[in-house]
């Protein structure tokens, strides 16, 4: 006799063995809070580059470019993962300001074009459950020399980034904003947080959607704080690819390579603990 599905239960594939485990579904469907872990170490780098060039990455269906156009290029490395039994993983992202106009739904933030990982489990729940457009890349922890980070990233050895940062300072940890006393969206009905374009094809008609809409990552950080933070100065190069060094991913490296650096906007060097299992990701409409 078949298996049968819990509509109450989270599924992926494969799905014969069982309601899946992940960062919102531990054993026995318990939750993770997220107070203590994970651990994480993060870097950034800023830059202001040319507006028709992000233009080109926006996706359709009511995304327009917010403010100037900065893009922001950040690191993250994280240990003592709960839900990955004290395991842990590095990502790397590319955004910047947006906002979105839907027919119910306002919202502005950074859209995250591309979040590279360097594990295959956080991959697969970002990308299904949450529409994170995330892919794979080899993350090592940053080298630190006489007070200068050196961030790399690579794909089976063809290295397509190299971060810089220097000239860092510790500055005060900014005050926590209030909490809102009704609802995550603000006064004038604006959502705001990190936004997304969740896209799946159709099996057998490869250039017919599944899924495809905008998705947000509200900007509550749960039980995140940032520990420490230093700011100073930095540089950001993505290396030029061909399709034999990079057969999946060179036309995204590329579009990063080709991108306008007309000025530096500066860098950050951060420490935190804790955060949220992004259960609270939502569809815009």
């Amino acid at each position: 006799m078949a298996y049968k599905l819990d509509p109450q239960t989270m599924y992926m594939m494969p799905t014969h063995f069982g309601p899946s485990t992940g960062p919102r579904q531990g054993p026995d469907g318990r939750k993770f809070e997220c107070k203590d872990n994970p651990k994480s170490t993060s870097v950034a780098v800023s830059f202001l580059t040319n507006s028709g060039q992000l233009e080109e990455l926006l996706p359709p269906g009511g995304f327009e470019l917010s403010g100037e156009p900065v893009v922001t290029v950040s690191a993250t490395y994280m240990t003592e993962i709960e839900w990955l039994a004290g395991r842990g993983y590095n990502v790397l992202g590319v955004s910047f300001p947006v906002v979105f106009n839907g027919e119910e739904d306002r919202a502005k933030g950074s859209l995250l074009t591309v979040l590279w990982e360097n594990l295959c489990d956080p991959i697969l729940t970002g990308r299904e459950q949450l529409g994170f457009s995330k892919i794979y890349c080899e993350l090592p922890e940053p080298v630190v020399l006489r007070g200068e980070i050196h961030a790399i990233a690579s794909w089976l050895g063809f290295k397509f980034l190299d971060m810089k940062l220097s000239n860092l300072h510790e500055v005060p940890l900014p005050q926590t904003a209030p909490a809102a006393s009704s609802s995550p969206e603000s006064d004038d009905d604006v959502l705001t947080g990190i936004l997304h374009y969740k896209y799946i094809p159709r099996t057998g008609e490869w250039g017919t959607p599944d899924v495809a809409y905008a998705v947000l990552t509200p900007s509550e950080a749960g039980n995140g704080c940032t520990t420490e933070l230093w700011r100073g100065e930095g540089t950001v190069e993505f290396h030029k690819a061909r399709w034999e060094d990079l057969p999946t991913q060179y036309s995204i490296v590329n579009a990063f390579h080709d991108l306008e650096i007309k000025e530096y906007r500066g860098a950050s060097f951060s420490k935190g603990i804790g955060g949220k299992d992004l259960s609270d990701q939502r569809i815009l409409r």
